[in-house]
């Protein structure tokens, strides 16, 4: 595989690899800890989830791609979202759908934040090269999931209430259906994690930490490097990350040979603004 064209197929593909982690994340969250409301629901080819209020994962995926958005769906998202005390989040691909946004604006969306998503073409023999680094990469078994997700969580930082809240988050992705998660280590002290969810060949990276004072020592290159190697082991035939736009993760990224794919918007309909009832504007040719 020598390269990847970003068209509607890719971009579907793409796009569901997420929604479907991230649905995982959802029934591991309500399987842990069923009094969150933890839920998902297929509108139309939109997947819609919901695990918690002002959870990042709370909003939807794959919007216009699917199928030819119409009022309908938007009322039936939204009300999943609104009747359960949530903003409304959409976050769209460039290739949905045309007369989608003019649908959004009408409603009265606004956007609230961009994603560079980023790809690479999956063989052996020309994975990214390795940073030299003496860490020692592995996979971790269910046992080491609380050591991962502490160690994921040190790599954010001392401020406690982030702290917790990323040791929860780590517990529950790496719970999930899926999900493989990976350490560094120095002389058996993790260093480092890295995570990756595969779904239809499409191997998506996640989970990226590394405790301040061993940053710089090749830790993550090393880390994406044995993810890849696994995902290629095991049927992964893309690579898939998401990094704000000119971030030093997507210099990173393009720099072991990702290339961007393209730049979602996120949308949002605050909560208890309701959508405008005026018509949507025509369908764009």
């Amino acid at each position: 595989m020598t390269g990847l064209v970003t068209d509607l197929t890719l971009a579907r593909r793409l796009e569901r690899a997420e929604a479907s982690a991230n649905v995982a994340f959802v029934e591991s969250r309500e399987s842990c800890m069923p009094q969150s409301g933890a839920a998902w629901r297929d509108v139309a080819g939109t997947y819609a989830m919901f695990d918690g209020v002002g959870s990042p994962l709370t909003q939807t995926f794959g919007l216009g791609l699917f199928s030819s958005p119409n009022a309908d769906d938007l009322a039936s998202l939204e009300s999943f979202f609104t009747g359960r005390g949530a903003d409304v989040f959409h976050e769209v691909a460039p290739l949905a759908a045309p007369e989608l946004l003019p649908m959004l604006s009408a409603r009265g969306y606004h956007p609230v934040e961009l994603t560079t998503v980023m790809h690479l073409a999956l063989e052996y023999g020309r994975l990214p090269a390795v940073r030299a680094t003496e860490a020692t990469i592995r996979r971790i078994d269910a046992t080491e999931l609380q050591r991962w997700a502490e160690a994921s969580a040190a790599g954010w930082g001392q401020a406690p209430a982030l702290a917790d809240f990323m040791r929860d988050f780590g517990l529950v992705m790496g719970s999930s259906r899926g999900v493989s998660c990976f350490v560094a280590e120095f002389g058996g002290t993790i260093v480092g994690t890295g995570a990756m969810a595969m779904h239809d060949g499409v191997a998506l990276l996640a989970g990226a930490s590394t405790i301040p004072e061993h940053r710089g020592r090749g830790v993550q290159s090393a880390l994406l490097r044995a993810r890849l190697e696994y995902a290629v082991a095991h049927g992964g035939r893309i690579a898939m990350m998401g990094a704000a736009p000119g971030s030093t993760s997507q210099t990173n990224a393009e720099r072991q040979g990702f290339r961007i794919a393209y730049t979602r918007t996120k949308w949002q309909l605050a909560h208890g603004q309701h959508a405008a009832t005026h018509p949507s504007p025509p369908a764009l040719p």
